[in-house]
């Protein structure tokens, strides 16, 4: 997979979170089709982030959201395909907990935010025990 197709709606939408939510991490679900070179996000969802302790810094999305996004993409046709999450203050660039909780397979969207608001959106895929960078496409 070499690449993400993600319109300029739904990135939109990942964004608003990403600023309604700050200064906490947000997140959410990436549901779509994977198939050839790319994947192809159709909906986004807003997740909640349980990690109250460490909101700042770490998400973890609750369960019953995920299920609920699956759930409802198998109805349709689609799939998870990854998830976003937002990274306040800090870059659009996995850290070490992003990589260590990374499912294979899946596409990894960072929003990342500041007080001023979203100073950009990237998208990741693990390869191996590293993530690399994904070419976004609307």
């Amino acid at each position: 997979m070499t690449g993400l197709r993600l319109s300029s709606a739904l990135k939109a939408r990942m964004q608003d979170w990403a600023r309604a939510g700050y200064p906490s991490e947000t997140c959410g679900i990436l549901i779509g089709r994977c198939g050839g070179e790319e994947a192809e996000v159709e909906e986004v969802t807003a997740g909640r982030n349980l990690n109250v302790e460490r909101a700042r810094d770490r998400y973890e999305l609750d369960p019953a959201d995920l299920l609920a996004a699956d759930e409802a993409a198998r109805h349709r046709g689609l799939e998870i395909i990854g998830v976003w999450h937002s990274h306040p203050d800090h870059p659009a660039v996995p850290s070490e907990t992003d990589r260590a909780q990374a499912w294979r397979g899946w596409s990894y969207v960072i929003v990342s935010v500041s007080r001023g608001g979203v100073e950009d959106l990237r998208s990741w895929r693990l390869n191996g025990s590293d993530f690399v960078e994904e070419m976004i496409r609307s």
